[in-house]
């Protein structure tokens, strides 16, 4: 299961047991109230820790297109037909601005990363 999966079934069941937690306190259920809030920290504690791995991931991605010797912004006519432009050019690696990767690398516009100038 990879890392959005992951994070989406926590918050998933994140907010069951908040609406469980919400339940148990109008009827004035001590325990099961206890119990939910406890699994609640435990599940805050898990979605913090796959957001911090999923950053580190992000990061070392970034690190690796930026590593590429040569980037440039590619033109509207070159997005508009990016298959010619991926099968005339090797190992290239195109960055959209709003995209998690082109956010962390605070790109403005779509940028392409290849081993050589194109």
């Amino acid at each position: 299961m990879n890392l959005k999966q992951e994070l989406q079934q926590l918050n998933n069941r994140l907010d069951k047991l908040r609406r469980k937690l919400a339940g148990a306190k109008d009827r004035g259920d001590q325990a099961i109230a206890g119990q939910a809030m406890q699994e609640i920290e435990t599940i805050t504690k898990k979605i913090n820790q796959v957001k911090g791995q999923k950053q580190r991931q992000l990061s070392k991605q970034s690190g690796d297109v930026k590593s590429l010797a040569f980037k440039r912004a590619l033109t509207k006519a070159e997005q508009a037909d990016m298959g010619k432009l991926k099968k005339s050019v090797k190992g290239l690696v195109v960055v959209h601005p709003m995209t998690a990767l082109g956010r962390e690398m605070g790109l403005k516009e779509v940028t392409g990363f290849a081993p050589k100038a194109f």
